[in-house]
């Protein structure tokens, strides 16, 4: 007898379209997208700038509505509250500059009403986790850019949600602490076992971060490509000079036209 499982898909998306109007123009921002993340995943998805990725992203977010298509988050079985269930992290840290650092890790746990006593216990075990234990009485402008980033992963945390979705969080950063900020992201997905959606027009990060990789073209956003990255974990960054890395990579290149 077969005994296997199947797992369903924790994000589904089906023929996802999005176009944008202002008065008689119209912008296809996204057309055709279908990719499905599972469970735990930590999926990369890299285009061009301006290709959509950050609007399929707000789509998955709830902030935007799509034309067409089907977009499922969840189960019957695992309901799916976005306003409750979902983390963001974007390129800037968004930290209020007259809040502590503690208290603005808090800020989700505020709005949604969750007992402060947990939520603040909790926010001092995950900048701990984000390597700011010791800074949760310092203000943004005490912090380096990389630790502020740590902080508004930490934020995205705190309130407990199924879903991290982060619209290139790094790309304000140097390339030194990009790097350094890519390894820590990994221990922390390890660490908390969310499913992370991580929109990226940087290739490499991409490869290098992704248990698998959606390709988008140039807008509006069209799947090219969706595939595993199958490198060993915990990936190091002398992995970038492997040739199965660059397989990949030249992978991406050539879909994206590049090569």
């Amino acid at each position: 007898m077969n005994t296997a499982t199947t797992i369903d898909p924790f994000i589904h998306l089906s023929g996802v379209t999005k176009t944008y109007r202002s008065g008689r123009k119209e912008h296809l921002a996204i057309s055709d997208a279908t990719f499905d993340v599972m469970p735990g995943e930590l999926v990369a998805l890299v285009g061009p700038s301006g290709c959509g990725k950050s609007t399929l992203l707000k789509v998955l977010a709830g902030l935007h509505s799509h034309d067409a298509g089907d977009v499922r988050i969840g189960s019957a079985t695992h309901p799916f509250d976005p306003a409750r269930d979902i983390g963001m992290v974007f390129q800037a840290p968004l930290l209020l500059k007259w809040r502590r650092i503690l208290d603005n890790v808090l800020l989700p746990a505020e709005l949604l009403g969750l007992p402060m006593a947990a939520a603040r216990e909790r926010g001092r075990e995950l900048m701990a986790m984000v390597g700011l234990a010791g800074y949760e009485d310092k203000y943004p402008y005490e912090l380096s850019g990389g630790m502020q980033q740590r902080a508004a992963i930490a934020r995205a945390l705190v309130h407990d949600p199924k879903l991290v979705l982060m619209d290139e969080p790094f790309g304000a950063l140097d390339a030194l602490t990009r790097e350094k900020m890519n390894l820590e992201l990994l221990r922390i997905w390890k660490e908390s076992g969310k499913t992370i959606v991580f929109v990226t027009h940087g290739i490499s990060e991409a490869v290098f971060l992704g248990t698998r990789v959606v390709v988008l073209t140039a807008g509006p956003a069209r799947m090219a490509d969706n595939f595993e990255i199958e490198l060993p974990r915990p990936r190091t960054l002398d992995m970038k000079t492997h040739e199965a890395f660059g397989v990949y990579t030249r992978r991406v290149y050539k879909l994206l036209g590049m090569e």
